[in-house]
């Protein structure tokens, strides 16, 4: 009988130009030939794999052979990539090695097998191979590699599958490159794989999937094994269709830290990209308020932290609150003060949005040991350079940068709102303080509601401004209020002169509304119920006088009487 050579009915090179196009199956949804038919049957295979299962390291086998959980599944994992970098191949001589990462190199005796590696061995044919035409043969008593080989390797099993190289090389580079080097041992019928046993089963599923582009198995910890398994092969299309079907199950804490703390091998792929800003979008989402769930988010890894920290809808009081959050939790997982210098350096730094941190915690900044001497000056400068640019240069700052990952001069939607203060020393203690509220805050307030502003200092005392919606107890109608308060509580007592301003049409010019003295003795305020004497439909009018280019400006004069 001839043999019937299928290399020469295909042009791989072909295939793989279309495959891995853009306009090709691995670039597009277009559906791709189903040739389920064709696995491990012999009448249409040119080839034959041997997949050699070596055991694990006792440590990960301890827990089982298979994870009942996401986070079973997350231990194994991290074990076997720790353990697996240790383990070296001393590859008898009659084989040839071929590394998937550099599958046209050909060394002779050792190799490091690291977790996102395949090792592959090509030998001419040999004579104990028992070959089952229809099934997967599995020999282990008596295969000369079901002992300790030559390799120092124990394989407990062989497992015998009839392959066809256009197929499996249409679908990856890995298998490609190996069987089109253009070296003697691509021309070999008998190619050898070695994963070790908790690889095996994702291994035996991703060959399915590459002949029938579709997996039986649907538990997240099974399609994550195989994930890996085709990120270490480079089949783009499973690692597309498991990223699928891990997106449509239901995303917990645990699996989108998880999917975060793949190897970066598998998150810098197109393929699995969207599970990766599918599990960013969960985090994100779930910790928008980081005060309701602050012990949880303190228990956050890196990862986690600066998803969280890099939305622009964080809900948080004020940068000053990410910044002490960041110390804090950075104090807590790097204890020793060069590891969280560095961490601050390149990672949790830019996470800080300083230019809207007030000038008091940016002082601070200056000399907390937690940052590096050299980097804390230029942090603070830029902040101080970013605070003195005209509101139409921030904006364009801000809009610069609106598609980086991280942003720093974009304001969040803080809880409380950032003022602008410029102080006095002399003649007497005094402060400006500028406060401006969008006309989408102010339409929030409506039927009660009410904002506060951040913390300012006059004369060593702490205060803030408060904006509500409120009902005129005289002419029954709702109405924007101004009120001045201060932190310090007991019996502190402390005297100010002050004046409330507000810009208005048709000078667009502050204009004084109320004026006074004031005597705080612990936390009281002090304001006006109806800052502007007209209802509140008037005042949020789409011709209101108070709205510039649909900001509220409002001023505060503040001095401290003697």
């Amino acid at each position: 009988m001839g043999v019937l050579n299928v290399p020469d009915l295909f042009d791989l090179s072909t295939i793989m130009v279309s495959e891995f196009s853009p306009g090709g199956a691995f670039g597009s949804d277009t559906p791709e030939p189903d040739f389920g038919f064709a696995f491990n049957n012999s009448n249409f295979s040119d080839r034959v794999l041997r997949i050699e299962v070596i055991p694990d390291s006792p440590e990960t086998k301890s827990d089982g052979d298979c994870c009942s959980s996401i986070a079973d599944w997350a231990r194994n994992r991290k074990r076997r990539r720790e353990d697996f970098k240790k383990e070296i191949y001393v590859v008898q001589r009659q084989e040839q090695v071929l590394n998937c990462n550099v599958p046209d190199t050909v060394d002779g005796l050792t190799y490091e097998n690291r977790d996102e590696d395949a090792v592959a061995m090509i030998e001419g044919s040999p004579s104990d191979v028992g070959l089952n035409c229809n099934q997967i043969g599995n020999d282990t008593a008596h295969d000369n590699y079901s002992s300790l080989n030559k390799d120092h390797f124990t394989v407990l099993r062989v497992n015998i599958i009839h392959i066809s190289s256009p197929i499996l090389a249409a679908k990856s580079p890995f298998f490609y490159k190996l069987f089109s080097n253009g070296m003697t041992e691509s021309e070999q019928r008998y190619v050898t794989l070695r994963v070790h046993a908790s690889e095996e089963a994702a291994l035996l599923d991703l060959l399915n999937f590459m002949y029938g582009n579709t997996l039986s198995t649907t538990t997240p910890t099974a399609l994550l094994d195989v994930l890996m398994a085709a990120d270490k092969f480079k089949v783009a299309s499973c690692m597309r269709y498991c990223s699928r079907l891990l997106r449509n199950l239901p995303m917990t804490r645990e699996s989108a830290l998880l999917y975060l703390d793949l190897p970066s091998t598998v998150l810098m792929a197109d393929a699995a990209q969207p599970l990766a800003d599918a599990a960013k979008q969960f985090l994100a989402a779930k910790y928008k308020d980081v005060t309701k769930f602050q012990d949880e988010v303190l228990n956050l890894p890196l990862a986690g932290i600066e998803v969280v920290f890099s939305s622009d809808d964080l809900q948080v009081a004020s940068e000053d609150a990410v910044y002490d959050f960041l110390l804090k939790w950075a104090r807590t997982h790097y204890p020793k003060l060069e590891e969280r210098r560095r961490v601050f350096a390149t990672r949790l730094g830019r996470l800080i949005r300083f230019p809207h941190m007030t000038c008091r915690k940016l002082k601070k900044v200056l000399t907390c040991n937690d940052f590096d001497a050299e980097i804390a000056p230029k942090i603070v400068l830029e902040a101080l350079f970013f605070k003195a640019e005209t509101p139409h240069k921030q904006r364009a700052l801000a809009s610069e940068e609106a598609n980086a990952p991280y942003r720093h001069f974009l304001e969040r939607a803080y809880k409380y709102r950032p003022v602008k203060v410029v102080e006095f020393e002399k003649p007497r203690q005094q402060c400006v303080v500028y406060l401006d509220l969008k006309r989408e805050e102010c339409a929030h307030l409506f039927p009660g509601g009410k904002v506060y502003s951040q913390a300012f200092h006059l004369g060593g005392q702490g205060f803030f401004f408060s904006a509500h919606c409120h009902m005129d107890q005289q002419s029954s109608f709702h109405c924007f209020g101004l009120f001045l308060g201060m932190q310090e509580k007991g019996a502190v007592t402390f005297a100010i002169d002050y004046e409330f301003a507000a810009r208005s049409k048709p000078t667009e010019d502050y204009l004084s509304k109320y004026k006074g003295n004031y005597t705080f003795t612990g936390r009281k305020t002090i304001g006006y119920r109806n800052l502007f004497g007209i209802p509140w439909t008037t005042f949020m009018a789409d011709d209101s006088n108070y709205f510039i280019n649909g900001v509220l400006h409002l001023r505060a004069e503040l001095t401290v009487r003697q």
